[in-house]
């Protein structure tokens, strides 16, 4: 009887997500991969390797998947912030007995020059804004409802895809991914008299230019803080998730 080949599910939705499904194809040849996407983005980047999108249905779903599929080996590549799915999975790879390995990109920390602010949760953030501050919102559309609430501040709020809370009419609302360059953040911070930047510590360097603008124009960052995750054997870059994985796909190298 013939065996299978080894199949990585790999939850996806950063960057690193997508650099580590090239390497993972180029690396382990005979490996099945497939990259899940949970489809809150429709603008879905092509990672090079099979692709599902949508939820599992939770741990029980997951796991269902995961004994329906085969899989040998769970690769957590989500964002930072994906602490659901990032739980589900750990809960999932737990009772089914299969491994699970986590790609944990490393936050950003302070430096010379930088103020911030740190706070533990989307509400205290918005709670952090002084009344008539100029805020530059890069959080995500999920959570801009906790500061719709605040029609005494004006926001520019930047994501990728329109969110489904009704903005204030006073709010400016831009729709793209974040540059790359430093230059262009501190054109548009001046530009719309930004006082006040807040974001997620979701690190990385994709995203890192608007830290360096306000780092640059002296202006203070509301940090939220990561969620706390379930323990999980990690690394902190593609090189690194892809040497702790090849234990675990011996049939496949």
């Amino acid at each position: 009887m013939t065996a299978k080949p080894d199949h990585i599910l790999l939850l996806a939705g950063t960057r690193e997500a997508r650099l580590l499904a090239g390497a993972l194809a180029e690396t382990f040849p005979k490996t099945r991969i497939t990259a899940s996407y949970a489809g809150v983005v429709r603008d879905l980047p092509d990672p090079g390797v099979p692709v599902r999108v949508g939820g599992f249905g939770g741990v029980e779903g997951l796991s269902n998947y995961l004994i329906g599929e085969a899989v040998s080996v769970i690769v957590d590549a989500t964002h930072p912030f994906a602490a659901q799915m990032s739980c589900n999975a750990v809960a999932a790879a737990t009772s089914t007995d299969i491994p699970l390995l986590r790609l944990e990109r490393q936050g950003w920390v302070p430096v010379e020059g930088d103020i911030w602010v740190n706070a533990a949760s989307m509400e205290e953030a918005a709670s952090a804004l002084p009344s008539d501050a100029r805020a530059f919102l890069a959080i995500g559309r999920k959570d801009i409802g906790c500061f719709t609430r605040r029609p005494d501040i004006h926001a520019v709020v930047r994501m990728i895809e329109p969110p489904e809370a009704v903005l204030p009419d006073h709010w400016e609302l831009i729709l793209s991914r974040p540059p790359k360059l430093a230059e262009k953040e501190i054109a548009l911070f001046k530009d719309r008299r930004i006082t006040h930047v807040v974001t997620k510590n979701s690190g990385g360097k994709r995203s890192s230019a608007k830290i360096k603008a306000a780092r640059h124009l002296g202006l203070p960052v509301i940090m939220v803080r990561r969620p706390d995750l379930p323990e999980a054997p990690s690394a902190d870059s593609v090189a690194g998730l892809i040497r702790c994985l090849q234990p675990y796909l011996s049939k496949s190298i």
